[in-house]
């Protein structure tokens, strides 16, 4: 028998092995890669089959896991993986052995070690102390499954053929996030001809949004979270790309965009066929509060922001966390897996508390301060001031909190001004329909600017769904999204949790069962249906059970 692969996505770092498949999309044990249908998507963020790459090649060596091989079952330890004698004869011994974490899929490969644990490149399973943690969920060595590899040899690329672009004036994205980049992805799958111009308003670096709350702790560098450079970007897509660059007037009857740089010393017009914003989200403002503190406050929405960040916390040890919402979690997670004491502050009664009914939450809460995690929960903070040690909050309630630096973390804001100025329909985003078509027929949104049939969703399995379609309506094949269950994984290691929130406005309740290994609720309306529901520690093994019973966002 040939080797399997293991195949990974670069989106999200969910995993496809080929000798075990996706019980759960109906995909058996040693399906190859190629055998997988075209039109598969990536079970936790939506991304297609070419937005994974081969991380492995899985030998059928002594003691390598055969496929179909159930993971309850599967070895856990080097001894019971080898021959009588306890070493692999040195003819099939493989060059290196990958494991992978059962519970959230992160991959230690022993060729490459794990340096930001402070394990050396070669170090072997057996060698890694027995209390050592996943750094991605916090499990124990006994929940990682054995994967034995050789590395494939690296074919050189072949020389792309080069495209003439047809005359005429060009589709054009404003924004380079990963809304912007994902839609030109899927374009060019369909069309390679039609010249593509994206508006960068930074440096338009390729990077991963959603992990700038989650790399901390794993002491993960700026330049380490960008995967491509806008010059990178701009060959792959064959693009034209400009970075720090902005729009300052949108005439849409002449369908003509007024730039400017960075500088303000280049001003130019640029015409379009057709116009895609996806200009994001920003930082929702802060509340009043008086005081001289605020230099030490921080906002984290850019790869930018995450270097100021990471550059203020060196030499310090207190980190006053304004918002216990779904990022102001994640980043206390990161933060107090990092070494850093943090104090959370939220007018709300308990952590995620609109998006979690209460039982989770406070599991939620109880995991991160039994990590040292401390938690001022039902205030807000009315003045900082600076102090000769770093600052001091004082709240609405009279407590006070003494920190070195503050982060606020208090939500997402669309970016509609060009919208607004240009006179689209405007609410909490850009409308669309969904086709993701705003009130121009020329002029389409998606992302987080973007509120698609009166849905404004700011995770990464929408965006891909809508970029998907848009890319198909671009190529005058109009296609509506439709959003079906879409469970989000909170990135609080400390305790797993994953959340699919019922649609605004719902009419339900949420049934509760908790247990000291985890909480799942369910929210059921009259009739019994499931509208919604949220998993904590060992109850997320019920995600893909409760995702197919649960009703779908769009009807």
């Amino acid at each position: 028998m040939s080797d399997f692969r293991v195949w990974e996505c670069q989106i999200c770092g969910w995993i496809y092995d080929e000798a075990k498949g996706s019980a759960d999309d109906g995909i058996p044990p040693g399906t190859r890669w190629e055998d997988i249908p075209d039109d598969w998507v990536c079970p936790e963020c939506g991304a297609t089959k070419d937005e994974f790459s081969m991380l492995a090649i899985v030998g059928n060596a002594p003691g390598a896991q055969a496929a179909g091989t159930d993971a309850a079952f599967a070895p856990t330890s080097a001894e019971s993986q080898t021959p009588a004698g306890g070493k692999v004869p040195a003819a099939s011994a493989p060059a290196s052995r990958i494991w992978e974490c059962m519970v959230c899929g992160w991959v230690y490969d022993e060729a490459k070690g794990a340096p930001e644990e402070g394990i050396a490149p070669g170090t072997r399973w057996e060698d890694i102390p027995d209390d050592w943690t996943c750094p991605e969920c916090g499990v124990g060595k006994e929940d990682f499954d054995m994967v034995l590899v050789s590395e494939p040899q690296a074919e050189p690329a072949p020389e792309a053929a080069a495209v003439t672009l047809d005359d005429g004036d060009p589709l054009v994205i404003i924004g380079s996030g990963l809304a912007g980049y994902h839609l030109a992805k899927e374009f060019r799958k369909l069309d390679q001809r039609t010249p593509l111009v994206i508006i960068s308003g930074d440096d338009g670096t390729f990077y991963s949004k959603p992990l700038l709350s989650a790399s901390l702790a794993h002491g993960k560098t700026p330049q380490q979270l960008a995967t491509a450079s806008a010059e990178d970007m701009a060959r792959e897509l064959n693009a034209e790309i400009l970075v720090h660059t902005h729009v300052t007037n949108l005439d849409r009857e002449a369908r003509l965009l007024t730039l400017v740089s960075d500088s303000g010393g280049i001003r130019s017009a640029l015409r379009y066929r057709r116009l895609v914003m996806a200009t994001g989200a920003s930082c929702t403002p802060l509340p009043p509060m008086e005081g001289d503190g605020l230099s030490r406050l921080f906002r984290v929405n850019s790869l930018s922001d995450y270097r100021r960040f990471r550059t203020a916390l060196a030499n310090r040890k207190r980190v006053l966390l304004i918002g216990a919402g779904l990022i102001g979690c994640e980043f206390a997670n990161d933060l107090t897996q990092a070494g850093f004491q943090v104090d959370l502050v939220d007018l709300q009664p308990w952590p995620l508390a609109s998006l979690l009914p209460e039982a989770a939450g406070r599991d939620i809460q109880q995991s991160l301060e039994q990590a040292g995690a401390r938690f001022q929960l039902g205030a807000g903070v009315a003045t900082l001031e600076h102090t000769s040690g770093g600052i001091r909050a004082t709240l609405d309630n009279g407590a006070t909190v003494e920190a070195d630096i503050a982060l606020a973390a208090l939500g997402l804001t669309p970016n509609v001004g060009l919208a607004t100025a240009a006179g689209l329909a405007v609410n909490r985003g850009i409308v669309t329909d969904r086709h993701l078509q705003t009130s121009d027929p020329h002029i389409y949104a998606l992302g987080d600017c973007a509120e698609v049939d009166g849905h404004s969703l700011y995770f990464v399995a929408p965006l891909t769904q809508s970029a998907r379609a848009l890319a198909l309506t671009l190529c005058d094949k109009p296609t509506q999204v439709q959003y079906g269950c879409l469970p989000v994984a909170v990135k609080t290691t400390l305790r797993p949790t994953v959340v699919c929130p019922p649609r605004p406005g719902s009419r339900g309740e949420w049934q509760v069962t908790a247990a000291d290994s985890g909480v799942k609720a369910e929210f059921l309306d009259d009739a019994g249906q499931l509208l919604g529901f949220a998993l904590t520690g060992s109850a997320i093994a019920e995600r893909d059970s409760l995702s197919r019973r649960c009703a779908p966002l769009m009807d």
